[in-house]
């Protein structure tokens, strides 16, 4: 962990937020806001990534039993997200905290740009204390809304904020050595160490009618997490203090435990199989300073860019020899890094107008070859 105080993705199911009825549970509901409030009183950063649109949605239009097709499911999606959204807000009023809503789909984080811009959303609501409230788009979702991406989704959401933990709250307690429904002899799994393709084989579909993902999604989402460094936690929403006893690292569920530096696991997530859009060049100076001390790359040291590259790409830096030191995800495009090559730090403002910090590639978002 970073620092005594972790920053903590809290992913509510559908069948947590509705107790497995047909409308939403506020009085549950209730007392999973005082959990994160209380967390977040002990000084944690807490994201709270909300299933319930569909559900709110057929509860608000009093439309339970309509044909369960994708166009009805962005419907009510587009109807229940902001029904969801106002009940969220009013429970955490209860504690003297403001949320913040975050709409993403998977292709806004397979994007860097979006990748970045959301990140920076997402610190500046973190960094003002404000609880960032996130759910799948579902009413412009095709493929994600089927596949109960809101697991996924959370993972994702893990690596933007390089949370340390995310708990995966559900109807279930944890993952079982078999199904318990059907299986008197299974045994609940306290923790995991290596997602195998065993443990993949564990798990099963969704039994719910108004979720849309089960545990093989959420299986997904640990190994998402777990590569990039992130405890996971799956375990029953409805347990008493669940959010508050996972957080002490109490026996909660199925615990997922990282052995990896997050910082290292989350470049090898980012960068493994990323496609390189262009090539910076730098000097000998910037070259040293890249491989030997870890330093990120100022437009200093730069000497020129190969190729047409827009902020958030991937690109590679060489050194004067054409020699591949490192990759990274940059901040400017290529146009505007061909401006400030050279320039100090501080000057990059004055001469483009605008920063987007004073590095070219920051050294957390760069991995050496």
């Amino acid at each position: 962990m970073k620092t005594n105080n972790k920053t903590i993705v809290v992913k509510l199911g559908t069948s947590v937020l509705t107790s497995g009825t047909a409308k939403l549970d506020r009085a549950h509901m209730v007392e999973l806001v005082r959990q994160c409030a209380y967390l977040h009183s002990q000084g944690h950063h807490i994201i709270v990534v909300t299933s319930g649109a569909i559900a709110a949605g057929k509860e608000h239009l009093n439309k339970p039993d309509i044909e369960p097709t994708i166009a009805n499911k962005q419907m009510l999606a587009a109807v229940g997200q902001g029904q969801l959204v106002r009940e969220w807000e009013n429970l955490f009023k209860i504690y003297g905290l403001h949320v913040g809503q975050m709409l993403l789909t998977r292709a806004d984080l397979d994007d860097r740009v979006r990748f970045l811009n959301a990140r920076d959303t997402l610190n500046t609501l973190l960094k003002h204390r404000i609880i960032p409230l996130i759910n799948e788009n579902d009413a412009v979702a095709t493929s994600e809304i089927k596949v109960g991406d809101n697991d996924n989704l959370s993972a994702l959401v893990g690596l933007l904020a390089d949370a340390d933990q995310l708990l995966l709250l559900t109807d279930q307690v944890g993952l079982f050595t078999a199904d318990p429904r059907s299986n008197p002899d299974a045994r609940l799994i306290p923790e995991i160490e290596q997602i195998t393709h065993e443990i993949h084989a564990l798990a099963g579909g969704s039994v719910g009618g108004l979720g849309t993902g089960g545990m093989a999604t959420k299986i997904e989402s640990a190994s998402v997490a777990h590569r990039a460094g992130i405890e996971v936690v799956i375990a029953s929403g409805h347990k008493k203090n669940v959010i508050i006893d996972a957080a002490a690292d109490k026996a909660v569920g199925t615990r997922f435990i990282s052995e990896n530096s997050p910082l290292e696991a989350r470049k090898n997530w980012i960068f493994a199989g990323s496609r390189v859009a262009g090539t910076i060049v730098v000097d000998d100076g910037a070259a040293k300073a890249i491989v030997n001390s870890g330093s990120s790359l100022l437009a200093k040291g730069i000497t020129g860019t190969m190729d047409t590259f827009v902020r958030g790409s991937i690109v590679v830096i060489n050194n004067q020899a054409g020699k591949g030191l490192a990759r990274g995800v940059v901040r400017y495009k290529s146009i505007d890094i061909e401006k400030i090559k050279g320039l100090h730090s501080e000057q990059i403002e004055s001469c483009l107008g605008f920063e987007h910090g004073r590095v070219v590639i920051h050294r957390d978002d760069l991995v050496l070859l």
